[in-house]
């Protein structure tokens, strides 16, 4: 555990707003780094670690890197609410935390800032967001996490619930449109105009399950629970906890001898397929957190366990005196520029990193969950 905490002290310490050391896609593309999914999951892990510890070097941190980026009017450097991309309201997730402890209004004022393009957000036919405004049409499962957990808490703080059942059909829409009968694992991404030269042209569908995707999910759906005050909708909570608990037990028949998942989890032990830091880390943090929340069985904290002893084991090591954390998928995604199909040799293809905050940052999480288990 204290390797864990020199590791993540050590990465905070080497960062700042304009280059954090997490971020390697900004780091290989030579730009400063501005508003975006993966500074924000790193931001809320250290959040986590200071409502644990109560560190307030952590809080002094997470405080300094986002008041970097936000005006006094809440603007957002970086961050347009027109190019309706669902990535860019994760980060919003640490405003109201923020909000909350350091009591800056501009906070509060970026939060609405942000709830405008939920409000506004593209959707499908069948009611479910647009990942993105260059993606139409396209549901991915990534974005379950980026758009829903921060809908939820706004909805429930701040607008008396009123588009909680928008919440909850979109979830149901992506059980009945994503998931796989057969595996109870879900795809990556639906075009509902079945138009995308990566989907299938019957069901619209891509053709894989990616692991870090699922882990998204299991986070979208754990982390929107969370936030959820169920009064007046007992029904739509209970069925979406009912979803949750179905697909962790479905995870588990994944999990690999080491504790971890592989990068397209139903073929483990297939060529060039290998076991990937940033979904199993996901994956150890919603187990112990639906345990901790009483929604999973307490056994199923030792998988979580394994799990991150088997990512320490295999890929935390010290190199020349500096620590890293490797096996970690850089990117996924389809279409786009790189006309990604989704194959297998597409995940395959993609660059396996150190140190990503898309591995970082839910280590640091499953890491938080360890220690509340610990007090």
């Amino acid at each position: 555990m204290d390797m864990i905490v020199k590791y993540i002290n050590e990465l905070l310490d080497k960062s700042t707003p304009e280059v954090p050391m997490w971020n390697i896609e900004k780091i290989k593309s030579g730009e400063k780094s501005e508003w975006n999914y993966i500074d924000g999951c790193m931001i809320k892990a250290v959040l986590e670690m200071y409502a644990i510890t109560k560190e307030e070097k952590y809080l002094k941190f997470a405080d300094d890197f986002i008041d970097y980026r936000v005006d006094e009017e809440g603007n957002i450097s970086g961050y347009e609410v027109e190019k309706f991309n669902i990535d860019d309201v994760n980060a919003g997730k640490t405003l109201f935390e923020l909000y909350d402890l350091t009591g800056k209004e501009k906070y509060r004022k970026a939060i609405d800032i942000i709830y405008k393009q939920v409000k506004t957000q593209p959707r499908t036919r069948e009611g479910n967001f647009w990942h993105k405004l260059i993606y139409p049409q396209q549901v991915w499962l990534d974005g379950l996490y980026m758009g829903q957990p921060f809908y939820m808490e706004y909805e429930t703080r701040f607008n008396n619930k009123k588009n909680y059942e928008d919440i909850f059909h979109q979830f149901f829409n992506v059980y009945e449109m994503l998931r796989d009968e057969k595996t109870g694992l879900y795809y990556h991404a639906f075009d509902s105009s079945r138009e995308m030269f990566w989907c299938d042209k019957e069901t619209g569908l891509s053709k894989h399950f990616w692991l870090r995707a699922l882990g998204w999910y299991a986070m979208a759906l754990l982390d929107t629970l969370d936030k959820c005050e169920p009064t007046g909708y007992e029904k739509e909570y209970e069925r979406l906890k009912q979803i949750f608990i179905e697909y962790m037990e479905t995870i588990l028949k994944y999990q690999d001898e080491s504790g971890m998942w592989y990068q397209i989890p139903d073929m483990g032990g297939r060529e060039r397929n290998y076991l990937e830091t940033s979904g199993s880390s996901i994956m150890a943090y919603a187990l112990l957190k639906g345990v901790r929340l009483g929604f999973l069985p307490e056994s199923y904290r030792e998988n979580a366990k394994k799990a991150m002893d088997g990512i320490c084991e295999k890929y935390l090591h010290t190199e020349e005196g500096k620590m890293s954390l490797g096996g970690i998928c850089l990117v996924a995604g389809l279409g786009g520029k790189q006309m990604r199909d989704g194959t297998y040799d597409y995940y395959m293809s993609e660059p396996i990193v150190k140190d990503d905050a898309k591995g970082v940052g839910p280590f640091l999480l499953a890491y938080t969950e360890l220690l509340r288990l610990q007090k």
